[in-house]
């Protein structure tokens, strides 16, 4: 394109401190260096991550940012020793990558990157340690390598799934962070076999692509769990066939969920970060073969404990980091499942916002209010 080897001027939103609205500013995007490519964002989506970071509680504040990591793009030119993407390819920025060179990446079992592991601290790319962001002539950090709340953004090479250009955009951005997260956690970790019951610990956006995942592995019973009763009839959506209110009871549900199932179910899946939904996940699935998955990310100085003799009887306990896939390997694939109509995305996406709105679509989750909200960059 006739912007590469360029600076562009783009709109971006920049959150200048924590909790304040975003703001729409010109900023300056470098070209891509070594194994970097820059991307024209066509939609991006609001993840909790992105609020979690930007109201700045619990973790180490950064700013002025350019948040957002859920989002689709096309190619718009590619940086040194870049050869499997070109100017016009479709693409997924991912938070986490693959580098394809690591233990990790080497290894059929691990999506844990070493050099491109998510980072919530780094606000530079890695090539040189400064940022591709600036407005007049002042950085703006980077967050999670993606910065998708920008017209353009750089990304490394190895945060980058080339996808199907046939696949609506609008509507497999949301494949780049927590559906992937929710379905693979149930389809590639708790492998639920057809017929079987799973448990479902949360119901937002990612325990519903948890229980999306039980629906498509064909379990005959998707038991959800959460304090909010409203979000049971959203959940039927998603195959939920029972919900269990753990306040509604005088006893743990654990102990709830093993008498409806008459000694537990055959996979739970937790997607709070609560101790306690971690526990009750793990202590409810059945001995002998019961697994439970740990998706939900905790307080850094949280612990739980359960007795041994629970593991001794058989259980699994499992965790799990973006659904086990490999971003650059896998995210291609699974955008196929939703082209051949074997995974459904549109009921995940309940709101839509032009980018110029883009402080709605934080109302909007910060009021509990929707799944997911795609925000539309040329609007």
């Amino acid at each position: 394109m006739s912007t590469a080897g360029q600076v562009i001027r783009c709109k971006a939103a920049v959150a200048w401190e924590s909790g304040k609205p975003l703001s729409i500013e010109e900023v300056e995007v470098a070209p891509p260096q070594k194994n970097e490519v820059r991307i024209k964002i066509l939609f991006t989506s609001l993840c909790h991550t992105d609020v979690y970071f930007w109201d700045a509680k619990g973790q180490n504040p950064l700013f002025p940012r350019i948040l957002g990591h859920e989002a689709g793009g096309i190619v718009e030119s590619v940086g040194e020793g870049v050869t499997d993407l070109k100017p016009g390819d479709h693409v997924l920025p991912i938070f986490t990558g693959e580098c394809k060179e690591c233990a990790h990446c080497l290894s059929e079992e691990s999506n844990m990157c070493d050099l491109l592991r998510i980072n919530t601290d780094r606000g530079e790319m890695i090539h040189d340690g400064k940022s591709r962001f600036s407005i007049n002539g002042k950085p703006i950090y980077h967050f999670l390598g993606t910065s998708t709340f920008s017209e353009y953004t750089v990304v490394h090479v190895g945060q980058v799934a080339k996808i199907n250009p046939e696949a609506p955009l609008d509507k497999v951005c949301v494949l780049s962070c927590g559906m992937s997260t929710g379905f693979g956690a149930t389809v590639n970790v708790a492998k639920p076999k057809k017929g079987q019951s799973v448990a479902i610990f949360g119901l937002g956006a990612v325990g519903l692509a948890a229980a999306e995942g039980a629906r498509v592995s064909g379990a005959s019973r998707i038991i959800g769990v959460d304090l909010n009763p409203s979000r049971f009839e959203q959940a039927k959506k998603f195959g939920v066939t029972e919900f269990v209110n753990p306040k509604a009871h005088d006893k743990p549900v654990q102990e709830v969920i093993v008498e409806m199932t008459g000694g537990g179910v055959d996979r739970s899946v937790e997607c709070t970060g609560s101790i306690q939904a971690m526990i009750s996940a793990f202590e409810c699935v059945h001995d002998g073969w019961g697994v439970a998955v740990l998706v939900g990310v905790p307080n850094k100085d949280d612990a739980f404990k359960t007795h041994p003799v629970n593991l001794l009887n058989e259980r699994t306990l499992k965790g799990t980091f973006f659904g086990n896939y490999k971003p650059r390997t896998d995210i291609p694939a699974v955008v196929e499942k939703y082209m051949n109509q074997e995974l459904e995305l549109d009921k995940f996406i309940t709101h839509s916002v032009p980018f110029s709105e883009i402080n709605k679509a934080f109302e909007l989750m910060l009021a509990g209010e929707g799944l997911r909200c795609v925000i539309r960059m040329d609007a």
